[in-house]
């Protein structure tokens, strides 16, 4: 699936430190903060309800198997990874942690990114998942300077894939044997 400039003014391409740059964006209701392991703790409370993972998961779901899996999402080149962070409200007395989200792939020289996210069960389905869809595609038309945004979606997964159409992407194919 694939978001696209078109009919759009196309910006001029930033720096490529610029596109593997963290940086905090916030929304109405949620906050993207780069993922660290003090998210590790967040993100196994729900660690029982991630389900169809296509770049895997921790090995082990516990505390120090997010931390392990966080430092080894943060070590992959051309990556940048964010936690997405749910704002207090009078229903929630604190920040809690959604889940996570990334430009999976930055390709800077062909202007585009992939954006991979991955939220635990009880912030599907509500407005985590297009907030912060919408703070990475603005990000990535309007301050990057990319012409295109990719989204790989699971086949199996017919609710992600109703949630990118949403969105507005296009949808281009069907990989096989991904």
């Amino acid at each position: 699936m694939m978001l696209g400039m078109e009919g759009l003014e196309q910006i001029p391409a930033r720096p490529l430190n610029d596109w593997l740059s963290l940086t905090s964006l916030t929304g109405r209701f949620i906050r993207l903060e780069p993922l660290a392991e003090q998210h590790a703790e967040g993100l196994a409370r729900h660690a029982d309800t991630v389900a169809l993972l296509t770049q895997g998961g921790p090995v082990e779901l516990s505390v120090q198997g997010w931390a392990d899996h966080i430092g080894l999402l943060n070590a992959l080149p051309n990556r940048v990874n964010w936690a997405v962070v749910v704002r207090s409200s009078r229903k929630l007395a604190d920040d809690q942690v959604a889940g996570r989200i990334s430009y999976s792939t930055v390709s800077h020289a062909d202007r585009w990114v992939e954006i991979g996210t991955m939220l635990t069960l009880p912030y599907r389905g509500g407005a985590c998942n297009p907030e912060a869809q919408w703070l990475l595609l603005e990000r990535a038309f309007a301050v990057l300077g990319a012409g295109r945004v990719h989204f790989k979606v699971d086949a199996r997964n017919a609710r992600s894939r109703a949630a990118m159409l949403k969105l507005g992407v296009t949808q281009e194919g069907t990989l096989r044997r991904y």
